[in-house]
C-alpha cells in the first residue's frame, strides 16, 4: 500500500511539472485573455486519459497499482480543472462574460471530443 501511494505521489509530481511545462509554453506561445494554457493542457489530459483508459481496459497485465499510479498520480497532477475554473472566475469577475462563457464551452466540448478521440485511439493501440 505504501509503494503505491509513493508512486501516486511521485507520478502526481511528474504530472504537475508537465502540466506547468505545457501550460507555459502555450500560454507564451499564444497571447490573449482566454487562458489557452490551460484549455490546451486540460484538452490533451482528457485524451490521453481516454486513451489511457481504454488501453488499460483491453490489457489485463496492467495491474490495478499501476493504473492508479497513471491516472490518478500522473493525470490527477497534469489535468487542471482546479485552474480552468479559477481562470474562468476570473474572466466572470472581471465582467468579461463572452470570454468566460466561450472558455466553458470551448474546454468541455473540445474536453469531451478529446475523451472520446482518446478512447477509440487507446482501443486501436
Amino acid at each position: 500500500m505504501l509503494g503505491k501511494l509513493v508512486g501516486i505521489g511521485v507520478a502526481g509530481a511528474l504530472g504537475s511539472l508537465a502540466r506547468y511545462g505545457l501550460a507555459g509554453a502555450v500560454q507564451r506561445a499564444v497571447r490573449g485573455p482566454l487562458p489557452w494554457g490551460t484549455a490546451v493542457v486540460n484538452v490533451v489530459g482528457c485524451f490521453v486519459a481516454g486513451a489511457l483508459w481504454a488501453a488499460f481496459q483491453d490489457r489485463a497485465g496492467i495491474s490495478g497499482e499501476m493504473r492508479a499510479i497513471i491516472l490518478i498520480g500522473f493525470m490527477g497532477g497534469f489535468t487542471t480543472f482546479s485552474t480552468y475554473m479559477l481562470e474562468t472566475g476570473n474572466l466572470v469577475r472581471d465582467a468579461q462574460w463572452g470570454w468566460a462563457l466561450g472558455n466553458i464551452l470551448f474546454q468541455n466540448l473540445v474536453g469531451l471530443a478529446g475523451l472520446f478521440l482518446g478512447l477509440t485511439v487507446g482501443r486501436l493501440v
